[in-house]
């Protein structure tokens, strides 16, 4: 299933969504077998919409946490850098997550030194950094 409206994506995430699009297009001119063809042709359409509706966003220069932002967290005495990205290009293991990642929702528009008291399992956030 695709999300409704608006893709924002960063420009990397962007090179990711075209890059699925060529390397499946390519594919499909070489699979003979129908069902593999069919479930090429569904993920082509999910990529192509992908693509449609991307929107390319700038990180916001502002010092507060924003989409594209590297956020820098203190949680239970642990501290955390990640980058808020589309839903697409999320990778928690390389410290990727998404805008509607209930971590990232809770943080957006605060600032370096904002404490935020998020709801559970997330508790008391602390913004250390903002890139």
């Amino acid at each position: 299933m695709v999300d409704e409206g608006p893709n924002p994506v960063t420009p990397e995430g962007l090179a990711q969504i075209e890059g699925h699009v060529a390397r499946i297009e390519a594919a499909m001119q070489e699979e003979a077998n129908v069902l593999l063809r069919e479930t090429l042709a569904r993920d082509l359409r999910y990529w192509t919409i992908r693509r449609a509706t991307a929107e390319v966003t700038a990180p916001s220069a502002g010092g507060i946490v924003a989409f594209g932002s590297t956020v820098t967290i203190r949680r239970q005495s642990r501290t955390r850098t990640f980058r808020i990205v589309g839903v697409d290009e999320a990778d928690a293991a390389r410290g990727l997550i998404s805008f509607r990642a209930p971590l990232a929702a809770a943080m957006m528009g605060a600032g370096p030194g904002d404490v935020i008291e998020a709801p559970a399992p997330l508790g008391e956030i602390e913004v250390v950094h903002v890139a």
